[in-house]
């Protein structure tokens, strides 16, 4: 068995979506970044990556990568797996809290979780997702961006 540890963050910027844990999240603003920017996601993975001693996320979908310019993250996310799984390895458990003054997220928070264990292969009670505020403090409490925290075991198969 193993742990891994993930971070992300990108800043909010106007002129796209919001997504975090492959929701669309409605709000004014949304992740700049190359791919849909989802940072749940990307902690997530850079978790499990970490985990398997394969890299991080950028080692494996540059964004010098063109091919990737708004890919879904939950896509990044099935390909991960895939690396994970081809290394002899499957998810025990992931915990990501996403770090954001605004939106409220709590109300997404299930469908964040079944979209997370869905295009991960595992089964959705493997899967925990938080959100949390920093109170105003921060460039996440100012509300000039969002940031992800994750943590995983993986176990050999």
């Amino acid at each position: 068995m193993r742990i891994g540890h993930g971070y992300d963050a990108h800043c909010l910027t106007e002129g796209r979506k919001l997504v975090l844990g492959g929701v669309e999240i409605p709000y004014g603003r949304g992740l700049d970044g190359h791919s849909d920017a989802d940072v749940a996601a990307h902690a997530v993975m850079d978790a499990l990556l970490g985990a398997a001693a394969l890299g991080d996320i950028g080692r494996h979908f540059p964004p010098s990568d063109e091919s990737l310019r708004g890919i879904s993250s939950m896509e990044l996310c099935r390909r991960t797996a895939a690396l994970l799984s081809d290394a002899g390895w499957r998810i025990g458990n992931i915990d990501a809290t996403i770090i954001a003054q605004a939106p409220k997220l709590a109300p997404h928070v299930e469908e964040m979780r079944k979209n997370l264990a869905a295009a991960l292969g595992c089964d959705v009670s493997r899967v925990s997702v938080k959100a949390t505020t920093e109170e105003h403090m921060g460039f996440t409490g100012r509300g000039e961006g969002i940031a992800a925290h994750a943590v995983c075991i993986i176990e050999e198969k």
